[in-house]
């Protein structure tokens, strides 16, 4: 069957934990036994495994029949050539939505949930049998989008890597991060266990989770409230981001003054790595896709100069 346009279409997916394990320990059976060794539910895999291949199947099916499409594995996104005109569609859970989006450049996105009885999704308000007729809407220029404010860290080599949720910059391992940070006539030296740079989508994930273990903390030592955690969400095209620094260490030689605020246009945050190796920067918790922030590297953190675009 012909297409009914000759828009081009790029599916995204993913690998299942099945297929994870198939391929850790090559067979199927093997597979089995690991699980059930430990007690765990073997058919919960399959019956997830089963449930999401259905999925994509439907999918392709349903839009093949829409343009042109393209089907692609989430592993080869970060090398994979979008074209200006694209339309990509992310068949996962939230976080696939995620890590396709920071690869864009003006492409609409649509986030698909393959499975809503499995999984719930902020970013996947669509489900398999609406692409037939959203697809066509979105073609047309009839369907809402939201932009989502992206952070962005730079090298001083020019090397880039961009966030949807939100950066690390710290150890690779559990060791502490030495560097300098500068930001609007401020500057310290910082002995800490990394930074996070939140965006507004991020901010109700790992940002939330920080401000609430230190709201905890402090109300263990004081009689005073202290604010809810979920006070520190923002919208998600907001001209800002929040960087927070983690387990910072007051001593002869580093700070612990800033250690919290937001970022702007007007006021990037700037990093001089002193780590001799293992510093990283890396982003939406993919810490296989990385920038080195080794000693005399400088970054600079910013609002990215683009915007994700969510069909929604």
């Amino acid at each position: 069957m012909q297409p009914s346009s000759e828009n081009k279409i790029v599916l995204v997916v993913r690998r299942t934990r099945l297929d994870d394990l198939v391929s850790r320990f090559n067979t199927l059976e093997q597979a089995r036994f690991y699980v059930e060794h430990l007690g765990a539910d073997f058919s919960d895999y399959q019956a997830e495994d089963r449930h999401y291949k259905q999925s994509v199947q439907q999918a392709q099916a349903s839009l093949a029949r829409l343009g042109r499409l393209q089907l692609v594995d989430r592993s080869f996104v970060p090398n994979f050539i979008f074209g200006p005109r694209d339309t990509v569609v992310a068949l996962g859970q939230d976080g696939l939505v995620a890590n396709v989006l920071k690869y864009l450049d003006g492409q609409r996105l649509i986030g698909v949930n393959p499975d809503p009885q499995r999984w719930e999704g902020v970013l996947l308000p669509f489900g398999v049998a609406d692409l037939a007729k959203l697809l066509p809407e979105v073609f047309a220029g009839q369907r809402p989008v939201s932009e989502v404010t992206m952070a962005m860290a730079e090298l001083n080599n020019g090397e880039r890597l961009y966030a949807v949720n939100d950066l690390f910059i710290g150890p690779r391992s559990h060791t502490s991060a030495r560097y300098h940070l500068a930001q609007g006539g401020r500057e310290e030296d910082h002995s800490s266990s990394g930074i996070i740079v939140s965006t507004g989508l991020g901010s109700t994930g790992w940002l939330r989770s920080l401000v609430a273990g230190a709201g905890g903390i402090a109300s263990a030592f004081s009689d005073a409230p202290v604010a809810l955690a979920k006070e520190v969400a923002f919208a998600w095209d907001a001209p800002q981001l929040c960087f927070t620094v983690r387990e910072p260490w007051p001593s002869t030689t580093s700070s612990a003054e800033i250690t919290f605020g937001h970022i702007t246009r007007r006021q990037p945050l700037r990093l001089t790595s002193q780590m001799a190796e293992h510093g990283v920067i890396f982003s939406d918790g993919i810490e296989s896709d990385f920038l080195r922030f080794n000693a005399g590297t400088q970054a600079t953190i910013s609002l990215a100069d683009k915007r994700g675009l969510l069909v929604v």
